[in-house]
């Protein structure tokens, strides 16, 4: 396969018109036209669609005709169409980590769409960063491993069953743990599944018949994971049980560790007064047939759910839980007056909203409140609670006198889960539940390969839903087990043993346990296990430690292509503030693309490098950027708590409390940096926090003198 020439490689850059999408916006034969005068650009070419066979098959023949050592494409986002770039530059024989993407698209022409001409200066800054980056690309093998075609299911409950059958049945052989003595998770407690009101036990049985009977699957109920060790296709298993520690090997991972529903401990009279149960306890209730049913029954939803802190989240399946256990006190006893006191009423899809429709029909009552007003349930003295609660859609107070109160509260993610989340170093969200790789390209996925999760565990959802979402994490786990063998990311930490002094700094920031000691005091790095976000690259004091594709001699020169260092030496330097935002793949680059997709307009003075973890962003990247030009920097980083590399965004933040520091002595002013948490969900404050930003620098000024920071430079 073709390399590259190391002192100046034959660099071929191709702009992509997207139609209209960048054409219509962006001047692209004047960026050409600017491209082709930047060292060691050999050539250049315009498509009007750069990812079409036409555009792929130009790609190709560019490379050999031209003897091509590097290719830049600058067009759309990177996140969806890198992968077939690169796949064209290995079937042309270049290694495809000699590749670089820049996106003009949705962070230049469909956000500047107003200011044409500075898009089009934008994109020449944007395309000259790749070029700057490409110059400096070596190329890279991906490791091979072996994958070992047994997997680890955590959790018996329905999701965790089925994923373990699916498994079975293509041949592999599945290590199901389970901590409960019994099998079925809450399931096995519940009356009726809805919407179908079909019993829970009967149709809970059938699965667990299967699983009982299966010879491939292994079943080790009263059993906890104690330690997960290794990596994708050799991971190190250790389940005990009573005392006693079993151990062996999986390929891959399958979290289906459930949830649980919320104990409202303070909440409108619960645990004070028996009347007052929870819509869980009702179902067991209504199973044992021990329930006597008053003449009024009022259901409070969202109790526990949709709070300005602590569980922000909607729970999902209250509603359709509320609809079927009101229809079945109905059943039971018409002449009960059923009453459902909600905020938002979810009954989404055709069999939700028909069961919605029967509740009306069958004179179950719906009254609206708002969490301002929330109801309040009092207990009579002569026996009995009277709920009060102001009915918004009559705009009245309402007073209830009812034997029985039922509140629908969310389902939480149990303690088990969060423990496992931690020996397994996999992220958590906000809402505690796991957090997957990407909601739409990875929705089963965990960020480290080779684990996978589904059912309540990953957030609130049905029973029909649970039981999708464990065929879909089956299938993802087969995979890589039927290919036997698998090639993995080669964005992987790399040492320079020249350079290490064996402080075992690299050792201790790793979040992945991706880095081992060997003989003579060094580290190793464990390839399959690195997830590549970087970190140890920063906490090297030397510099010994790098993350391939990402080393600091690639990304300071990317810096240094975003920026015009001779216009701050003279009278010519633009008015306006420059900014440099580094932006995390996951999370802030993904939300900044979403920007784009939904034409919102932040200013043209934000230029975005993207990185993989705001976890990478080091000390002298930030002041290289300061000294050669830039007005302000920006980290965006995911969310607390959602970090995909599990804390690298906190040690983004730490790192950017101390530069503030550092700044503030040289004279820059540490308000000059700034970090920004969001998920890939938040375009709209994406562009907010970097419209305001740009305002701040702007009422801020020029930073009149970089020598201080040339002085310093890290």
């Amino acid at each position: 396969m073709k390399t590259a020439n190391e002192a100046h490689p034959r660099i071929g850059v191709f702009l992509c018109h997207c139609g209209t999408n960048i054409a219509g916006v962006v001047d692209i034969p004047q960026v050409a036209e600017y491209t082709r005068k930047l060292p060691d650009v050999v050539f250049v070419e315009e498509n009007i669609h750069t990812c079409s066979s036409e555009g792929i098959q130009h790609i190709k023949e560019a490379i050999k005709e031209r003897n091509l050592e590097r290719v830049v494409v600058a067009s759309c986002t990177p996140r969806t169409h890198e992968p077939l770039f690169k796949e064209a530059c290995e079937e042309a024989g270049l290694n495809k980590y000699l590749f670089q993407m820049v996106n003009i698209r949705e962070q230049d022409s469909w956000v500047h769409r107003h200011d044409k001409e500075a898009a089009t200066e934008k994109a020449k800054y944007l395309v000259r960063m790749a070029v700057a980056k490409a110059r400096h690309l070596e190329p890279e093998e991906e490791p091979e491993i072996e994958i070992k075609p047994a997997s680890l299911v955590v959790g018996a409950g329905v999701s965790g069953m089925t994923a373990s059958m699916s498994l079975a049945n293509q041949g592999f052989d599945v290590y199901l743990v389970e901590k409960e003595d019994e099998v079925g998770g809450v399931l096995r407690d519940l009356h009726k599944i809805y919407p179908t009101g079909q019993s829970a036990e009967e149709f809970l049985q059938p699965i667990v018949d299967a699983v009982m009977k299966n010879r491939r699957i292994r079943l080790l109920t009263s059993s906890v994971v104690t330690d997960v060790k290794g990596f994708i296709g050799n991971f190190d298993v250790e389940v005990s049980k009573d005392g006693e520690t079993t151990e062996f090997k999986v390929g891959t991972i399958i979290l289906a560790t459930g949830a649980e529903p919320f104990k409202p401990e303070g909440y409108y009279e619960y645990e004070k007064n028996d009347n007052v149960i929870t819509q869980f306890e009702l179902e067991q209730y209504l199973k044992e047939g021990t329930l006597k049913i008053p003449d009024k029954v009022v259901m409070i939803q969202c109790v526990g759910a949709m709070e300005e802190k602590g569980r922000t989240y909607c729970s999902r399946i209250c509603c359709g839980v509320a609809l079927n256990n009101s229809l079945l006190l109905k059943q039971l006893q018409p002449s009960t007056d059923v009453y459902i006191l909600y905020r938002d009423l979810q009954a989404y899809g055709i069999e939700l909203e028909e069961c919605y429709r029967e509740a009306l029909e069958k004179g179950v009552k719906f009254v609206n409140y708002t969490p301002e007003r929330p109801p309040n349930v009092s207990a009579l003295q002569k026996g009995g609670l009277e709920v009060e609660v102001y009915n918004t859609l009559i705009g009245a107070e309402l007073r209830i006198k009812t034997g029985l109160v039922v509140l629908s509260t969310p389902l939480v993610q149990r303690e088990e889960g969060k423990e496992l989340a931690s020996v397994l170093r996999v992220p958590l969200g906000s809402d505690q539940f796991y957090l997957e790789a990407h909601p739409k390209m990875r929705p089963v996925d965990f960020s480290s390969d080779g684990i996978y999760m589904c059912g309540t565990a990953h957030g609130p959802k049905n029973v029909a839903e649970s039981i999708t979402q464990a065929y879909a994490a089956a299938s993802r786990a087969a995979i890589p087990m039927a290919k036997g063998r698998m090639h993995t990311e080669a964005v992987t930490a790399v040492l320079n043993p020249d350079l290490c002094v064996g402080c075992g700094a690299c050792f201790s920031a790793c979040p992945f346990d991706a880095i081992e000691w060997r003989s003579f005091g060094l580290p190793h790095v464990i390839e399959a296990a690195c997830k590549g976000c970087g970190v140890c690259a920063v906490e090297c004091p030397m510099g010994a430690m790098q993350l391939r594709y990402f080393k600091d001699d690639q990304l300071l020169p990317a810096v240094e292509g975003l920026l015009t260092p001779e216009k701050w030496m003279d009278s010519e330097r633009e008015s306006e503030p420059v900014i440099i935002c580094f932006a995390c793949r996951w999370c802030s680059y993904a939300a900044a693309d979403f920007a784009g997709i939904m034409r919102l307009r932040y200013p043209v003075n934000i230029r975005i490098i993207l990185v993989p973890c705001s976890g990478r962003v080091d000390f002298r990247h930030i002041f290289r950027a300061f000294e050669m030009g830039a007005d302000g920097i920006i980290i965006a980083g995911c969310l607390k708590e959602q970090c995909h590399y599990v804390e690298g965004n906190l040690i983004a933040e730490k790192r950017v409390k101390a530069a503030k520091k550092v700044l503030d002595v040289l004279g820059i002013g540490g308000d000059r940096l700034e970090m920004f948490f969001c998920s890939s969900g938040m375009p709209r404050e994406f562009a907010k926090f970097m419209t305001e930003f740009t305002e701040s620098m702007k009422e801020k000024g020029l930073i009149p003198s970089r020598r201080a920071l040339a002085s310093a430079r890290v």
